[in-house]
């Protein structure tokens, strides 16, 4: 078995990969989900406040989730998400920018009704080549108690 309840530990922080956005992948994701001209047209994009070409939060977002479930939570008990606390996009993420995403540990509790699982609070974080972050998102997640009854 992967990451439990038990093994998160309020105050860590998890490594969760990094990813480079090209060209291509940006206007594919914005053509089929939010074909706004600045994720999709050069021209347009260079003539609106961003200067260029820019990906979609959501694909921002997209990708984070991915590096979140492949590289941290694989095989985890992961039960799925109440949903998300709070999105903060900082700033845009462009051609070329590597997105190295963090997953900080922030509360954690036993469900009262269901203790089996419990309920963890997370940061996440996407930092760019430049140091900068550009996305912060704050969610809470289910996870299933490797010992029931244990309390971890």
């Amino acid at each position: 078995m992967g990451l439990s309840f038990e093994d998160m530990e309020v105050g860590s922080v998890i490594e969760c990969g990094e990813h480079t956005f090209t060209r291509e992948e940006i206007v594919e994701f914005a053509e089929r989900f939010d074909p706004q001209p600045f994720h999709i047209d050069d021209a347009a994009a260079a003539a609106s406040p961003f200067g260029g070409l820019i990906a979609s939060g959501w694909h921002t977002c997209s990708v984070m989730m991915g590096l979140l479930v492949r590289n941290a939570f694989a095989g985890s008990t992961s039960m799925g998400s109440p949903g998300i606390d709070e999105i903060r996009w900082l700033q845009p993420v462009r051609v070329g920018d590597t997105i190295r995403m963090t997953n900080a540990i922030l509360d954690k509790r036993v469900s009262q009704s269901k203790p089996d699982r419990g309920m963890v609070s997370t940061e996440w974080n996407g930092i760019n080549q430049h140091g900068e972050t550009v996305i912060i998102v704050r969610s809470k997640g289910l996870f299933g108690l490797r010992n029931p009854g244990a309390r971890g």
